[in-house]
């Protein structure tokens, strides 16, 4: 048999393992459709608390077991304290561990969120007296138009808003760090030809070069100016004498 004879054996087998393949395709992508519907059905039905003030030393682990004694709940968000405020927080003394602002809760029903947020705004967290937060008060508001996919948004809006900050301060820093070495480069060079002025100064005024030199070379020629008159000789044989006409009467009168 030849390699033609191969090919057109093999090729039903092949156009039958690809047909295959797309119907397993076509059945996952419905599969994942109807994940993503009953998703969006159950999205629906959920609803969101905002944690306007998260108490110090409570994390999503405590949250959770403070509020699942209320009603299912299926995901829970804490944003991390600022830097900066953490950094007074510990200088000050206080708590050292990772503090958060504010979060969102996601309850599995709107009935269930909206009355956990009516009744605990506003009261006494309470618990356990040694607890750390035992005094504090709940901060709690529920959001009726907002779902989960909206609050991943705008947490990925802030970070992005945030890194672009970093990234303009770090390019100011950037530009300030640069111009601060360019001014030290300057300086440098500066110095340095400062030094080599005095060190040849120096050598030639040991070797006595300076001191033989003329003095015309080191002070500057001063060029002085007066006003001048015109020669006195020049006056005088330009005038011619004379005599007065009396004296001339008198000699040719005599005659």
């Amino acid at each position: 048999m030849g390699e033609e004879d191969l090919e057109v054996e093999k090729s039903p087998a092949c156009a039958k393992d690809q047909r295959e393949d797309e119907a397993e395709t076509k059945v996952r992508k419905v599969k994942k459709n109807k994940k993503s519907l009953k998703e969006a059905v159950k999205g629906e039905k959920r609803g969101v608390c905002h944690v306007r003030r998260v108490p110090p030393r409570m994390d999503h682990v405590k949250l959770r077991q403070v509020l699942s004694q209320f009603g299912e709940i299926q995901r829970i968000y804490l944003v991390p304290e600022a830097a900066a405020s953490q950094m007074n927080r510990k200088r000050a003394g206080g708590f050292r561990g990772q503090a958060f602002s504010e979060g969102w809760v996601e309850f599995t029903k709107k009935s269930v969120a909206k009355r956990v947020a009516n009744m605990l705004n506003g009261q006494q967290i309470g618990g356990r007296k040694r607890s750390a937060f035992y005094y504090d008060i709940w901060n709690i508001k529920y959001l009726s138009k907002i779902k989960w996919d909206d609050i991943t948004d705008e947490i990925a809006k802030r970070h992005a808003v945030h890194e672009q900050k970093l990234a303009l301060e770090l390019s100011a820093a950037t530009r300030e760090r640069d111009f601060y070495l360019t001014q030290v480069d300057k300086s440098r060079a500066l110095s340095s030809i400062e030094e080599r002025i005095k060190k040849r100064q120096k050598v030639q005024q040991e070797s006595g070069e300076i001191s033989n030199l003329p003095s015309e070379q080191f002070e500057p020629k001063v060029i002085r100016q007066f006003p001048q008159k015109k020669p006195v000789a020049d006056e005088a044989g330009k005038i011619k004498p004379s005599l007065s006409k009396d004296i001339l009467a008198g000699v040719f009168g005599g005659q």
